[in-house]
Order: C-alpha cells, then sequence, then structure tokens
C-alpha cells in the first residue's frame, strides 16, 4: 500500500471539507437566504420548489466528502484518486452545464490539485 504524504492528505481534506460545506448548504439551507444567494436562486418561490432536488443534490456531494474522507482514514491512494477525479468531472460538467465559471473553480480546480499531487 502507498502512503501518503501530508501534501496529497491537505488537498484531499480541502476537497472533503468543500464538499461538506456544499452538502451543509444544499441540505440545510437551499430555501433560507444563505442557500438562496449561494446558488443564485430567482426567488423563495422557486427554492421552496426546488427543494427536495437541493437536498438531493446535497446528498450526492455528502458522498463525495464521505469518500475522501474515507480515503484518509483508510490511506487509500487509489481511493483518494478515484474520488478526486468524480469531483474533477463533476465540477466541469457543473460549470459546463450550469454556464457558471465559478464551479469550476469551487470544485475541479482543488480537485485537480489533488490529483497533481499525486504525480510527484
Amino acid at each position: 500500500m502507498i502512503k501518503m504524504i501530508y501534501f496529497q492528505l491537505f488537498f484531499i481534506g480541502l476537497v472533503a471539507s468543500i464538499h461538506l460545506y456544499i452538502f451543509y448548504i444544499e441540505m440545510f439551507l437551499w430555501n433560507k437566504p444563505k442557500g438562496i444567494k449561494t446558488f443564485g436562486l430567482k426567488t423563495q418561490q422557486f427554492a421552496d420548489d426546488t427543494k427536495v432536488m437541493g437536498k438531493n443534490q446535497g446528498l450526492y456531494n455528502g458522498f463525495l466528502a464521505a469518500g475522501l474522507i474515507w480515503s484518509i482514514l483508510s490511506e487509500k491512494a487509489d481511493v483518494a484518486i478515484f474520488f478526486l477525479l468524480c469531483v474533477f468531472i463533476a465540477g466541469i460538467y457543473g460549470a459546463y452545464s450550469t454556464k457558471k465559471i465559478r464551479i469550476l473553480y469551487i470544485q475541479s480546480i482543488p480537485a485537480l490539485l489533488g490529483l497533481i499531487a499525486f504525480l510527484f
């Protein structure tokens, strides 16, 4: 088994923390002022109508964070690489499909840095 170094652990932890934060906002604050502002939801009514969808998205982000945390606890580089790659691809698709480049910077770039950390 390949032992992960602190540089790699830092990026895995960073990406996991970002996704735990996204999980929290989507699951619990979707139709609150913080969630509405964070995700650029147009109206309170729209936020209320899409609350279940937001919770579903939050659950997926929670799973990504859980996988990254699992990779740290189990010290499994292959698991870390898999979940970092998932986050990277999800960020690219999210930025493309929503036309919000911010998603690329928040999700994909930290995940890419984490993946690059495994090349060195």
